[in-house]
């Protein structure tokens, strides 16, 4: 536009005379210019240089509202992350449609889901990023990173038991994340081997409030005299007691000798999705050809064989036609099989036995929720778990500034790759 302006004042400077003009050749030459512009048509001339004006004003409100929008979408475009959005946008259709790969649901029994909002999340996360500053265990490799510790205490924090139960311990992450929660319920922790053991080698957490049965003490939690042990913590209403479940074993097992003690509110930690993992998930055993985002195709020519060897160049946890299908074409579990044990049991199963598995489930299941991602996969910069096959993260791709007034950018970007769809259950016979 200045430049238009310079150009147009150069014309006109020609036109005039190389000598001052005076005054009365000032007033002549005006009212000359008036009676030439009636003859034009006068008022049309002025409605355009208004009209000129205001489409000005509109481009310079523009330009200023975008110039203000892109800092939370400073990634570079010679960022591989940044191909990867790209890739998302044009694999998965539309987020509401959890992508073209689809997201497997487990149906509860009354459609009922759980009382807490996105915007509970969010209020969630902001007190909870100064609690994860102060972990004792930094490294927690192979252990629950950032989204799953978030997930644990939320739930906690929300549920309010009076007794928490963990299967799994490792070092004590999970359960100093269970302290942070709930600072004055009893704990019992369930472990092959003492968090004590670790604190030879380095960092661990353990918990004077907690009972352990760990090391010669230890009990398979389907071993449990439950009846005796909870009648020591003073425990008669089990309504009032979360199960948190972080030992890699056959998660439809868990379920059922969860249900059968009269457990109701249980929390798996490695809810893996079809085709990955070292145990039978409540995922896998959801996933049906019924169900939007269920049920798989093993011919390698079709759409989802040429999305699933995309996806797979970009994510740790997306698997191909060969990772997913076994022999017959069997997709369920993975490759067909029922894994347990951290996969030192691995049988075959039939799709009719799978499928009888998932009817199961769903007859005893109130409430299924799965944790979404703290955040998109361009802001945590996590390469493992699939957008594709998840829910909906907390703080969605692009909102940088969000994710940065939260505090999230602080961590390192490692403690966002350990997201398996961590998964709350409420059951009932």
């Amino acid at each position: 536009m200045a430049e238009g302006a310079a150009v147009a004042a150069d014309d006109e400077s020609k036109d005039e005379e190389s000598t001052p003009p005076s005054p009365s050749d000032h007033s002549k030459r005006h009212r000359q210019r008036e009676e030439e512009g009636r003859r034009r048509g006068g008022p049309r001339s002025g409605h355009c240089l208004v009209v000129s004006s205001l489409l000005f004003v509109i481009l310079v409100l523009v330009s200023v509202l975008f110039s203000r929008s892109r800092p939370d979408l400073c990634v570079s475009p010679y960022e591989p992350l940044h191909r990867t959005s790209f890739l998302r946008r044009d694999l998965d259709g539309l987020a509401s449609d959890f992508g073209s790969l689809g997201v497997p649901w487990c149906r509860s029994k009354h459609g009922k889901t759980v009382e807490w909002t996105s915007k509970d999340l969010l209020k969630g996360l902001e007190e909870f990023v100064p609690i994860y500053e102060t972990r004792p265990i930094k490294n927690n490799m192979y252990g629950m990173g950032f989204d799953h510790s978030f997930g644990l205490w939320f739930m906690m924090r929300w549920l309010k038991p009076e007794l928490m139960i963990e299967s799994g311990a490792f070092k004590g992450h999970s359960t100093w994340v269970l302290r942070q929660a709930m600072p004055e319920t009893r704990i019992i922790s369930i472990t092959p081997r003492h968090p004590e053991k670790y604190l030879k080698k380095g960092p661990a957490y353990v918990d004077g409030n907690c009972t352990y049965f760990a090391g010669k003490d230890f009990v398979d939690f389907g071993s449990m005299d439950w009846k005796s042990v909870l009648k020591k913590h003073g425990i008669s209403d089990l309504s009032r007691v979360v199960i948190f479940f972080d030992d890699h074993q056959n998660e439809l097992k868990r379920l059922k000798q969860a249900l059968k003690a009269g457990f109701q509110h249980l929390i798996f930690e490695d809810n893996y999705d079809t085709g990955t993992g070292d145990h039978y998930s409540l995922r896998q055993i959801c996933d049906q050809f019924y169900i939007r985002g269920g049920g798989h195709s093993c011919f390698r020519d079709s759409d989802e064989a040429r999305i699933r060897m995309k996806r797979e160049k970009f994510y740790e946890k997306a698997v191909d036609i060969e990772d997913l299908c076994g022999k017959g074409e069997s997709w369920w579990g993975v490759r067909g099989y029922m894994r347990d044990d951290f996969n030192h049991s691995n049988k075959p199963i039939s799709y009719s036995e799978h499928f009888q598995n998932s009817r199961f489930v769903e007859s005893v299941l109130d409430v299924y929720w799965e944790l979404p991602p703290v955040a998109g996969p361009s802001l945590t910069h996590q390469t493992r778990y699939d957008p594709a096959r998840a829910p909906d993260p907390i703080i969605e791709d692009g909102r940088y500034g969000l994710f940065q007034r939260l505090g999230l950018t602080k961590f390192e970007t490692s403690v966002f790759n350990g997201y398996t769809q961590m998964v709350y259950l409420k059951i009932s016979s």
